[in-house]
């Protein structure tokens, strides 16, 4: 089971906040639980693990296996949460060079998650003359990074394959009823897939969302429902005990009011990179308004303390590091040993890499809390699909927890359409003429 440990904690915070934070950890709880605090309209995802739509979940897994028959590739195209999830777990649970490996699944790219023409136009390119099919993920499908990929992919699919050839190689997961892409797909024939109203992007990872590239990859998806499921029972518990949930909540939150204002979530494994990603925007939009918010970094271990290692061991200390450890690797090497032994490394021969790692991780623990840097570690199990999926919502339940300690709406994230108004404007898009004008000014254009 996953667990939290506080490592030598009590050399920077006092020892009875827990306590101190007892009520109002119990009243997040609620607001959780019962869906009475602020945007509880969007906190489906509390209980998803175990209330999904089981008919719904059939036809993903027929979807997958059908991409899986038919083509060589998938182009997932989404932004933020519509594509973070989705990559970190297939990543995570299959490599970072999943699109290089031998395997009987079809290679998976990601895109319509930025504007460059290169990383568009290279996609295209490594399709070639291939067989694939689309999933094309928007609430709204009217967001301007997945709508404008979208385009491009359909164009190639239609060239291809025909316009009816092409609908059957497309799949959109949208909003359930209204919107652009949900009424361009029900006039087409798509078949559809749910974003649920009451999930936002960032908790969506085990919905439709995610679940279809995740099972397209051949990632065991019961098995991810089944840990979240599990994780989810125990998060409904009270107590700092029982809860892990609580106890990262809880000093996180503490040492955020003692003045630390940077959080790191450090992995001593590379596939984790994109699990990391999509961690710093579940905190990131979920904490950061209002002027508060702890700010989400993250560090691939070892690689990262050949660089970032001086500014963490010796900087300004206004940071803490979340450490997620995994067990024993399925693949196990030992290191060889040299007769000459020019690097000196001989006295590690005959070990395996998971022992040089650990004792790795264990050095950078005591160097990092002796150079006055706070260690959480999360130990999460060997890496599997079930130990991810509880991984997952224990994340996101101890979002929820901290966005309500925080005193902040964990659900929304008003800061992010500052951006799109000005781009709307200098694109000029109707509506936002006035607003051009002024903006175009203030660049000296």
């Amino acid at each position: 089971m996953l667990n939290v440990k506080l490592f030598h904690m009590d050399t920077f915070i006092p020892t009875h906040y827990e306590e101190a934070i007892q009520p109002r950890m119990k009243i997040s709880q609620d607001k959780l639980q019962n869906g009475t605090g602020a945007g509880s309209d969007f906190t489906g995802w509390v209980h998803l693990p175990r209330s999904y739509d089981r008919e719904e979940y059939g036809r993903i897994k027929a979807a997958a296996a059908k991409i899986q028959s038919n083509s060589k590739a998938l182009v997932v195209i989404g932004i933020g949460g519509s594509y973070l999830g989705a990559r970190g777990v297939v990543e995570c649970l299959c490599s970072p060079n999943y699109n290089l490996k031998k395997k009987n699944t079809p290679n998976i790219y990601f895109v319509g998650n930025g504007l460059s023409s290169e990383a568009m136009g290279e996609v295209l390119d490594l399709l070639g003359d291939d067989d694939f099919s689309v999933n094309v993920i928007s609430k709204s499908g009217t967001t301007t990074e997945p709508a404008v990929a979208f385009r491009f992919f359909r164009a190639k699919l239609e060239e291809k394959y025909g316009k009816a050839g092409a609908g059957e190689r497309i799949f959109a997961t949208t909003d359930k009823a209204r919107g652009a892409l949900k009424s361009l797909a029900d006039a087409e024939g798509w078949e559809t897939f749910v974003v649920p109203d009451d999930v936002g992007g960032r908790y969506s990872v085990l919905t439709a969302v995610g679940l279809l590239p995740i099972a397209v990859a051949g990632v065991d998806i019961d098995a991810l429902m089944r840990g979240a499921a599990q994780m989810m029972d125990v998060c409904v518990q009270e107590g700092y005990e029982e809860n892990p949930a609580w106890r990262y909540a809880a000093i996180r939150h503490e040492l955020y009011r003692t003045g630390k204002s940077v959080e790191i979530l450090a992995c001593y494994d590379p596939a984790f990179r994109f699990m990391s990603e999509w961690w710093k925007q579940l905190y990131g939009e979920s904490e950061g308004k209002d002027g508060c918010g702890l700010f989400p970094a993250s560090v691939e271990f070892t690689a990262d303390l050949h660089s970032m290692g001086q500014y963490i061991q010796q900087g300004k200390r206004l940071m803490f590091e979340t450490v997620v450890r995994f067990g024993d690797s399925a693949r196990q090497l030992e290191v060889p040993r040299d007769d000459l032994d020019g690097d000196g490394l001989n006295f590690l021969a005959g070990k395996s890499m998971d022992f040089v790692r650990d004792r790795a991780t264990e050095g950078t623990l005591l160097a990092h809390t002796e150079g006055g840097v706070p260690n959480v570690i999360v130990e999460a199990g060997e890496k599997n699909a079930e130990n991810l999926g509880a991984l997952i919502y224990f994340f996101e339940y101890s979002c929820g927890l901290s966005g309500y300690l925080l005193g902040v709406n964990p659900f929304d994230q008003p800061g992010v359409e500052a951006y799109k108004k000005n781009m709307f404007a200098l694109l000029g898009k109707p509506g936002y003429e006035d607003r051009k004008a002024e903006l175009e000014a203030k660049l000296g254009k």
